[in-house]
């Protein structure tokens, strides 16, 4: 078999230098459904070529092998769709090949290649797709595609000819290279010819890659594989599989400070944060009657994060990196997250406050190659000195100015002198607090009544805003009865109260008293009593939810939706005479950055439940996971039920 397998791989190179007549017999020794059973398809070798010219323009060359592994592949393979926007990219289908089990090699053509608008949805650009139909493909076939490309992913301010296609940090080149994948991967190549003015710097992580480099004349040439791809396997609640994955990072840009004073000077010079006579009055509205600094940055925060639809349209040049007018964005009241960002900018400028753009990259980390890692903009405010981090995109209906959700994430601010790249702090879990106090009376009949209210903060208060605005209005109470309704066998619901969702001054809260027939479980003898910090009303709220706690270890970091600290006190007057046979044991886990505390104890005819678990963080390590799922476990042991004996 290693004989075979350095054969194939002999086979495989050459191609790469002697033509495709090779394509036939590469695909009958790649390998089949019994090597890989559980992948569609496998990637026999995906190989690009990439050509950087003195203005940063690069031209792509792409080559791509897949052979079809049993009928779900087939599926998957009748078509391949290449996107791109037009403003700022071009690809081209150079050649498209079937190749058949068998060895006879088809060529599609190319005149059944369809160019269209990409379908889109919140932001609509004017991107396009090119498809193309391959039909249908048996397990055992191959399909062999190549493709040309020029330009990159955004658009900005050139818009002539070639210089269209030229990168907005003009003269420089990055690229992210995944050497990773959810299928089967033979070999994966990537190529790049640099001018030797130019120096490239890049790193691999999370794995090993084999390279070379060597310098001609003209230019550098850089050059990575590797071999024999393993399919990667998620975790639920894992991190971003970037993160944790092998791949390649490369950047011209000699540092991330040079990268900041570009992202400066690149909206300043496009005269991004403007002001006009009617931003002017509407500032002064708002902050009018403000008690200081911070009012009014709040004011302005939310009312950009409230009243700036988040829309994108195309505008034509200037999409991108470089920021739309805030004159543009006041008018048209929409916008993504770039124009909400040089909204709040220009307004705070407006007001007298040194403010700028930043990046980020929302649901990953940012590595230290100056590689453009970032899918999200925000804004920043200088105050006494300090840069104080504020995002209008995702604080509508929350009472934080920077969202927490964004704790441990890297950042880059775009300032007049360059600034490093950074990471958000870790919000305290007490600042996300999630509160239920539970009081019932259970009755002799086996009924039980009581009411129930629940206190927020932070994000635990617009997870709860969220609830109550996600139906209109005169329906939120049937919404939330609903939920409620589907969480808890027969319960009924009365008096229901909650605070307005819309008002911001103040955290949220909700109450409600509850009836439910039939509670107490009798059998053998025993009655069977489950409480309600075991089954929580809108336990949707819990942000530690989703992990299950069935894995005994974990491969990867995790996370959670925010750090977060939930208490529970719930106390059941039970019948006279009613006594406790047993009750579910809890243990207390204390952990650096998770921690549980739980009890309970009857006294007198009250049985009194008390549990506080503590997430100091959003993402965790792997060594993290035992004291986290210790914590999760003991908290769920609140869903066996308390036994008691005595009469009914």
């Amino acid at each position: 078999m290693r004989i075979k397998s350095i054969v194939f791989m002999i086979v495989l190179l050459s191609l790469f230098g002697f033509g495709q007549e090779n394509l036939p017999e590469i695909l009958k020794n790649s390998g089949n459904n019994k090597d890989f059973p559980d992948s569609p398809y496998l990637v026999i070798f995906d190989k690009t070529d990439v050509e950087m010219k003195e203005s940063g323009l690069t031209y792509v060359t792409g080559e791509v092998f897949i052979k079809v592994l049993n009928n779900n592949g087939s599926k998957k393979m009748i078509s391949r769709i290449f996107g791109y926007d037009p403003l700022s990219s071009y690809v081209d289908i150079k050649e498209a090949k079937i190749v058949r089990k068998g060895g006879k090699v088809e060529n599609i053509p190319l005149s059944s290649v369809r160019n269209y608008t990409a379908p889109a949805r919140a932001i609509y650009w004017g991107a396009r797709e090119k498809i193309l139909p391959v039909g249908k493909l048996s397990p055992g076939d191959g399909l062999y595609v190549k493709t040309y490309r020029k330009g990159f992913t955004y658009a900005l301010l050139n818009n002539k000819d070639e210089e269209r296609y030229t990168p907005p940090m003009k003269g420089h080149f990055y690229d992210i290279v995944p050497f990773y994948s959810k299928v089967p991967v033979k070999l994966k190549s990537y190529r790049v010819e640099i001018p030797n003015s130019k120096e490239l710097q890049f790193e691999v992580y999370n794995g090993e890659v084999t390279s070379y480099k060597h310098f001609e004349k003209e230019k550098k040439v850089y050059f990575w594989k590797k071999e024999n791809i393993k399919p990667y396997k998620s975790e639920k609640g894992m991190v971003a599989p970037s993160d944790v994955f092998t791949k390649l990072l490369m950047s011209t840009s000699p540092d991330w400070e040079a990268k900041s004073r570009w992202f400066y000077n690149v909206n300043e010079d496009y005269g991004s944060f403007g002001s006009n006579s009617e931003i002017d009055k509407k500032v002064r509205e708002i902050i009018k009657g403000s008690k200081d600094d911070w009012g009014k940055i709040s004011r302005l925060t939310h009312w950009v994060a409230e009243e700036i639809r988040y829309s994108g349209l195309s505008m034509g040049k200037g999409e991108g990196y470089t920021l739309h007018k805030g004159t543009t964005i006041f008018s048209d009241r929409c916008g993504v997250c770039k124009d909400k960002a040089s909204m709040l900018v220009t307004m705070l400028r407006a007001a007298g406050y040194e403010s700028y753009a930043a990046m980020t990259m929302a649901g990953s980390k940012i590595d230290k190659i100056p590689a453009d890692q970032f899918n999200h903009s925000v804004t920043v405010v200088k105050l006494k000195g300090k840069y104080h981090l504020l995002d209008p995109t995702w604080v509508p209906g929350v009472r934080e100015l920077w969202s927490s959700l964004e704790q441990q994430q890297q950042y880059l601010m775009g300032l007049p002198d360059g600034a490093g790249l950074k990471t958000t702090k870790i919000s305290p879990p007490e600042k996300h607090y999630l509160r239920y106090k539970i009081y019932s009376i259970l009755k002799k009949d086996g009924s039980i009544s009581g009411r129930v209210s629940i206190d927020t903060e932070g994000q635990s208060d617009s997870l709860l805003r969220r609830y109550l605005k996600s139906r209109q209005w005169k329906f939120s109470r049937e919404y939330i009865k609903g939920i409620i309704g589907e969480q808890i066998n027969g319960i009924k619901i009365s008096d229901l109260r909650y605070s307005d969702p819309l008002n911001l001054d103040n955290p949220v809260s909700l109450t409600f008293r509850f009836f439910i027939k039939d509670y107490l479980v009798s059998a053998g003898g025993y009655k069977y009593l489950k409480s309600f910090s075991g089954n929580l009303p809108l336990k949707g709220l819990l942000f530690f939810n989703r992990l299950k706690t069935d894995l005994k270890k974990r491969e990867y970091p995790f996370r959670i939706r925010c750090s977060q600290e939930v208490t529970i006190q719930e106390e059941i007057k039970l019948p006279s005479g009613m006594q406790v046979y047993k009750k579910p044991e809890v243990i207390d886990v204390k952990g650096e950055n998770v921690s549980y505390k739980g009890s309970i104890n009857k006294s007198g005819r009250t049985l009194k439940i008390g549990q506080k678990i503590r997430f100091a963080k959003r993402i965790f390590e792997v060594g993290e996971w035992k004291d986290v799922k210790n914590c999760i476990e003991q908290f769920n042991k609140f869903k066996d039920p308390v036994i008691l004996k005595g009469r009914k």
